[in-house]
């Protein structure tokens, strides 16, 4: 399942799942990861329809990925992100967990996003039952973070819980994940994570992506930390990607959201240019994946808390869709557009990680 890149220059290169990217990617509602909000209180205005009963995590057809040889060091625990859309109004608004959509739609997540990490580390990845994104967008703010703080954040701490006991066998493990997925991240991290400190001393890093986490969040979470550099360790990593000149707000984006760049893993503006860029994974005209040298630059806007991409082709990744993410919010390609700067930067902290426990 790993997608490998040359060192000398760019080169078409395909996941081993042979599976292609759909064009243009995760476009309007079905896409949007919506505006939730940690700490909500209400309840939504909608009743939540059945979802099905709780997966069973002993179950091998309930994990998108878990290997049965584990042969790294170091694990991944990956939360796909939306990737559920309910096929009308009678359709639940949570989606059952072997809903045939969310999985064939999770896979390739996976492919485009948890790929980064497969040559540092062994991927874990549960199957979830996610909230359908327009109800959400349809349901009070304050409700929000209730739909996602519920069956979603369930089924993602049984699951975790369940790789801890039986899977992890104590190895360090990364938390991975993006939109939806990320901000079910942050219940875990503020749930499960900060309630078990011998498993948290486990955690190399959190890659919280496409999803703020504010100064907020962690204010109420101060055992939680957010990532200063490229090597800091049981840290918070995220940012949200966007192009120059957005004055409306992104909707993964809350006030008070914090990034760092993910070429020089900084936190100031200061910009790096393309050329610094590790490799972009991106499709080509037939949709397979490629790896793709100095195309996306990257600098922090530490007032709308994201990360400016000026050189990538907007109107071709994010023209904007009616209902959906306006032009400019980069959103789809957070993972693909540093694909190879997270690779790196995994590496690193894990190498960091492992020498720290050795003194």
């Amino acid at each position: 399942m790993s997608i490998d890149g040359d060192s000398d220059g760019n080169r078409r290169v395909r996941h081993r799942m042979s599976r292609r990217l759909t064009a243009p990617l995760l476009v309007g509602l079905g896409a949007l990861a919506v505006a939730f909000s940690v700490g909500g209180t209400s309840v939504a205005a909608q009743a939540v329809h059945p979802a099905g009963g709780a997966p069973d995590y002993a179950k091998s057809s309930n994990w998108l990925a878990r290997p049965s040889s584990p042969r790294k060091q170091v694990d991944v625990f990956y939360l796909y992100p939306s990737a559920y859309l309910k096929a009308g109004p009678d359709a639940p608004n949570i989606a059952p967990i072997g809903d045939p959509g969310m999985r064939a739609k999770a896979k390739t997540d996976l492919a485009q996003q948890a790929t980064a990490f497969d040559t540092v580390a062994n991927i874990y990845a549960p199957y979830y039952r996610q909230a359908d994104p327009i109800w959400v967008l349809t349901s009070p703010i304050a409700a929000q973070s209730k739909i996602i703080g519920g069956t979603p954040t369930t089924d993602a701490t049984a699951a975790f819980a369940y790789y801890i006991k039986h899977d992890n066998h104590n190895r360090p493990f990364i938390l991975a994940g993006h939109s939806q997925g990320s901000n079910v991240l942050l219940f875990l991290l503020s749930g499960y994570i900060e309630h078990h400190p011998a498993v948290y001393r486990r955690m190399v890093a959190a890659y919280v992506i496409g999803y703020g986490v504010t100064h907020k969040f962690l204010a109420a979470n101060p055992k939680l930390k957010f990532a200063h550099n490229a090597t800091d360790i049981g840290v918070i990593v995220s940012y949200n990607t966007e192009a120059p000149g957005l004055t409306i707000q992104n909707p993964v984006v809350q006030p008070g959201a914090i990034a760092i760049n993910p070429i020089t893993w900084t936190r100031t503006q200061r910009p790096a240019a393309a050329a610094q860029n590790r490799g972009s994974l991106m499709p080509d005209a037939a949709g397979d994946l490629e790896k793709v040298k100095a195309y996306a630059d990257a600098q922090v806007d530490q007032r709308r808390g994201v990360v400016i991409c000026s050189t990538c082709d907007v109107a071709k990744l994010a023209p904007g869709t009616p209902g959906g993410f306006p032009r400019g919010v980069l959103h789809d390609y957070d993972y693909m557009l540093y694909y190879f700067d997270i690779r790196h930067n995994a590496g690193v902290r894990i190498e960091h990680y492992l020498s720290s426990i050795k003194r």
